[in-house]
């Protein structure tokens, strides 16, 4: 924002809205968990995987997971602490606490493109969750010669437990348990992804969330989206907006605050961190 004066009056504006909402949708991407610390690069990283980064000359969570690693014996290895540290550990700071605060009383609904479980850890309704690109806490199998999907969190932590020299024992390595072949991820790669009953029925959700509320006062909260897939939240949230003028749409993302000019004068569009945006509106 080009002064304090423009930013306390982006927060009121922002307050109002809220208040005012009669149905606020949360559109969340990696910028948001990023605020509340999960970040995959830095001392974050270096902490949990020196050793890789010292083997592999990898630097970052996000690449390690795409590493040709020669058995899968240590690619579980490394997945096994990926997944601890990022599903089931707390993130470092409170910043998902601090939304649920601001939304658990009004009529509020959820999609991400984030898969590291965060919006539950907080508090979140889990029918109102839409986790559009997998979790973090599930396995497929990786053909996939069917469209269910297993909770990992027993196996996993026995991989962490478990593993010496950057390797799992071969016996927890997760194989499907109707072909016998690799399980993987249940993370949007490519056209593996397993669309299971659950992720079925939040999609089905929240597209009536949203058939219901689209002429109401709707707030669009978008937080911590990038350029990476905006075919999912952010342009649906402006084409919302653009056909509602009871409409806002707010956009909250360091940096990259933006929104079209057919729906500037119902945006409110902040260019700085999730956290501290929501201490001020709080």
């Amino acid at each position: 924002m080009k002064s304090t004066q423009d930013f306390s009056k982006q927060i009121d504006k922002l307050k109002a809205a809220l208040d005012n909402a009669e149905a606020v949708i949360i559109g969340a991407g990696a910028g948001l968990s990023t605020s509340a610390g999960f970040t995959y690069s830095g001392e974050r990283f270096r902490a949990r995987f020196a050793d890789f980064e010292a083997k592999y000359n990898i630097h970052d969570m996000y690449s390690g997971g795409f590493y040709p690693y020669s058995t899968p014996e240590e690619q579980w290895a490394f997945w096994s602490r990926n997944i601890l540290i990022n599903r089931y550990q707390a993130p470092p700071k409170p910043v998902y606490d601090e939304l649920y605060k601001l939304v658990k009383d009004k009529n509020y609904f959820v999609i991400t493109t984030n898969v590291d479980h965060c919006f539950q850890k907080a508090g979140f309704d889990k029918q109102r969750l839409f986790y559009t690109q997998g979790d973090y806490g599930l396995f497929q199998c990786s053909v996939p010669c069917h469209y269910k999907t297993y909770d990992n969190e027993q196996l996993v932590r026995r991989m962490v437990a478990e593993q010496k020299d950057m390797k799992i024992p071969p016996e927890l390595i997760p194989l499907c348990p109707v072909c016998g072949k690799p399980m993987t991820m249940n993370l949007r790669c490519d056209d593996t992804f397993v669309q299971d009953d659950g992720w079925n029925a939040a999609c089905k959700r929240y597209e009536q969330f949203v058939r219901k509320h689209k002429d109401s006062r709707l707030l669009l909260l978008e937080l911590g989206v990038g350029g990476n897939t905006p075919v999912i939240i952010k342009y649906p949230f402006w084409r919302l907006a653009s056909q509602n003028p009871n409409a806002t749409y707010a956009c909250i993302n360091y940096g990259e605050a933006i929104c079209p000019p057919q729906i500037e004068k119902q945006s409110v569009c902040i260019n700085e961190d999730i956290g501290e945006v929501l201490n001020e509106v709080k």
